[in-house]
């Protein structure tokens, strides 16, 4: 649907910006909810300093078909921006495609995360896309597939998704993270270059209190 705004510009609504999806109907469990919470503190203290969107379950938009049925992952992180749309982002028009989505494993998802979401990103222009199982116990086909991290890069020669390579402890590298990804049980964790952890900012800035000798499990 189409409405113009007080300012007479014309803006699109989407079906999908009013009602929720199928994926909006499952709900989260309690790993998958913290994970993603988690990363996205990650993520926006690392890009603190430069221009960047976080979302978090927000809806991407490729044409202007009204009916559209959207790309929400669970984390999309976007560099060089600083003005964002408050409902969803249509690609082109509001910005670039994310360079880096992560999905956390739901039961009636995984499946689609790991065989039909790398297509559908690369289509979309997505540079990384990363996917983890946070379960205690990995889902089957996490189990039959060796592991609970995977990862995709997009191949600007092809416009296809390559798998990227694991290190010899199991991480990856993502270079627009800059940062070695890492499953740590119900968390996944970034790494910098050098090894060391990457934290949210309530973490840094305890960390920095603890360097002046104050024990911030102390302060009210």
């Amino acid at each position: 649907m189409i409405e113009r705004t007080n300012n007479d510009v014309d803006v699109l609504y989407y079906y999908y910006d009013r009602h929720p999806t199928e994926e909006d109907l499952m709900g989260e469990s309690r790993p998958h909810r913290a994970l993603v919470e988690y990363l996205k503190q990650v993520l926006e203290w690392l890009f603190h300093n430069q221009p960047c969107a976080v979302y978090e379950t927000f809806n991407f938009f490729q044409t202007s078909d009204e009916d559209e049925y959207p790309l929400a992952p669970d984390v999309a992180l976007i560099k060089g921006v600083t003005d964002s749309p408050n409902i969803s982002w249509r690609v082109g028009l509001d910005g670039p495609a994310p360079h880096v989505v992560f999905e956390i494993a739901s039961p009636k998802t995984w499946t689609r995360d790991l065989q039909e979401k790398p297509v559908a990103y690369a289509a979309m222009g997505v540079q990384e896309y990363y996917a983890y199982d946070p379960y205690k116990i990995p889902l089957p086909l996490s189990r039959r597939k060796g592991g609970r991290l995977f990862g995709w890069y997009l191949d600007g020669r092809t416009g296809q998704m390559r798998t990227v390579p694991h290190q010899i402890d199991g991480s990856l590298w993502s270079p627009h993270l800059e940062s070695y990804l890492k499953p740590d049980g119900a968390l996944l964790r970034l790494y910098d270059a050098r090894r060391n952890l990457r934290l949210t900012k309530a973490e840094a800035m305890a960390d920095k209190l603890r360097s002046l000798g104050i024990d911030p499990d102390q302060l009210i």
